[in-house]
């Protein structure tokens, strides 16, 4: 299987890459880094990097940002840059990619803990998952030749904390291969429609 892995230089696509790479083909694409370039940010950018792969028979990104800070700081603005980079970016992926996927292929897309167990200044990151979810549960009705869609939303990586554990005080750390079978899960097995919970 051909898999494009959008975001592939992150904690969350590294874990991913990490329980598929050794049966399958994929291609690691990033703004910096990886085989190809790609800003998801950029609807051009994104049918530039489809133009580049060429066929290809499942997606998984694990990319998007947000804003984190106190609700009394947060403006149209800032709650923009999630809903454009993490929502926007993450649905154009699969609008752009819907037509040149193969058959029966799967698009994955990540989303996190904080819509289900919020914490101070992470309501940015609670609005992306939470359209996200919204997002995949719908789009599954409606997806072409036997295409499937789902979104993994994992709690903060045990390989996080160092950068990020100060966020998210009293939360469970998730196991990194933990994370990465979610995405095995989702690209392998047949589900569709689903928000992957890994806590």
């Amino acid at each position: 299987m051909k898999i494009i892995l959008v975001g592939a230089s992150g904690d969350v696509g590294r874990a991913a890459h990490s329980e598929l790479s050794e049966r399958h083909e994929v291609i690691r694409a990033g703004r910096t880094t990886g085989d190809v370039s790609v800003n998801i940010a950029d609807k051009h950018s994104i049918e530039a990097m489809y133009d580049e792969v060429g066929t290809f028979d499942a997606v998984i990104s694990t990319s998007g940002n947000v804003h984190f800070a106190p609700l009394t700081e947060q403006t149209e603005k800032t709650f923009s840059l999630g809903l454009e980079h993490k929502v926007m970016g993450q649905i154009n992926l699969v609008l752009l990619g819907l037509s040149r996927i193969s058959n029966g292929g799967s698009f994955t897309l990540t989303s996190g803990v904080l819509d289900r167990d919020p914490v101070v200044s992470g309501t940015g990151a609670a609005t992306a998952n939470g359209a996200l979810a919204g997002f995949v549960t719908s789009a599954a009705i409606e997806m072409p030749r036997g295409v499937r869609i789902n979104v993994v939303s994992p709690g903060l990586l045990d390989v996080s904390e160092e950068r990020y554990g100060a966020f998210f005080p009293g939360h469970e750390r998730v196991p990194s291969d933990r994370v990465g079978r979610a995405f095995v899960k989702c690209v392998e097995g047949a589900i569709t429609g689903q928000v992957v919970i890994v806590s």
